[in-house]
């Protein structure tokens, strides 16, 4: 059974007739006549009672032409749904993100994307660090990462989102809560909370550089793996951290967002295997809305 034999007989039954048939497929009529007999011998049974004035469906045919309508419109269907698969309007798309850019990034990519490309689906993954997003993409579990930048080792292709300075992260009590700007000095003797360390996060390398650079190593600090988690910590008064400005968003109570005299600088890049990823134009216009 092919489906210009299905469409053939379904142009019969609609018009009445051969002639009207052929002519609104553009075919000749022996053409549709011997595709709809070539399709009854397939299956074995008349579809059609033919006089010279009329044509009229049979049982058979009145059955056929029901899944027939059915199977064609499924099929344009699927042609369709190919068609914009192709120019991107309909897809699946996984983007993985740093804990710091879940709080502005992610709602506003979210929202974007419902907005503009209704047929994408995003696949959000938030709260995961920098080696994770690495590897993430590398095994193409990940589509596209908001992440600090990797690095050219790291083999992957990345465009800057933006710089966020860090800013002090303090418990509402704490001496330094109410100042409106603080050195990092300042903090010598405090108890840090900080993401996790082994080159696990990129802010724990900055922090640390932060502190050397202003004459002190923190003697005392606890590593927390989620930004909500470690700014739960200061509220609770066990320490300080100090995190990307974005994460101020995170308006918890109990606590102090300090801006920092000569803050240190992260930027924030969108990771992705360039040419080396399955040709995507989802995931090539999901880059266009971000970038």
């Amino acid at each position: 059974m092919e489906l210009r034999e299905l469409r053939s007989f379904v142009a019969v039954a609609a018009a009445g007739g051969f002639g009207k048939a052929a002519d609104q497929l553009h075919l000749a009529q022996p053409a549709v006549s011997q595709q709809v007999k070539r399709l009854e011998r397939e299956l074995g049974a008349p579809l059609f009672h033919r006089t010279t004035r009329s044509v009229e469906l049979t049982p058979a045919g009145e059955r056929l032409l029901e899944r027939a309508r059915f199977i064609l419109a499924e099929i344009d269907r699927a042609a369709d749904e190919v068609r914009r698969v192709q120019a991107g309007d309909i897809g699946k798309v996984s983007v993985g993100f740093v804990g710091t850019a879940t709080y502005d990034l992610l709602p506003t990519l979210s929202r974007r994307v419902r907005s503009q490309l209704p047929g994408i689906e995003l696949d959000l993954r938030g709260e995961r660090l920098n080696p994770d997003l690495s590897d993430g993409l590398l095994t193409s579990d990940l589509d596209l990462a908001v992440m600090r930048d990797p690095g050219p080792e790291s083999g992957l292709h990345v465009s800057r989102l933006r710089t966020e300075r860090l800013v002090a992260v303090l418990p509402a009590e704490h001496r330094l809560a109410d100042v409106g700007r603080m050195e990092m000095a300042d903090l010598r003797d405090d108890v840090f909370v900080l993401h996790p360390s082994g080159r696990r996060s990129v802010i724990h390398a900055a922090v640390i550089g932060a502190c050397r650079s202003a004459g002190f190593v923190p003697l005392d600090v606890i590593e927390v793996a989620e930004t909500a988690t470690l700014v739960n910590f200061v509220a609770a008064g066990i320490g300080v951290a100090v995190v990307p400005h974005p994460v101020k968003a995170l308006n918890l109570e109990g606590v102090r967002y300090v801006e920092l005299v000569n803050a240190p600088q992260l930027d924030l890049v969108l990771g992705h295997l360039g040419e080396r990823r399955p040709d995507s134009e989802a995931v090539a216009r999901i880059i266009a809305s971000l970038v």
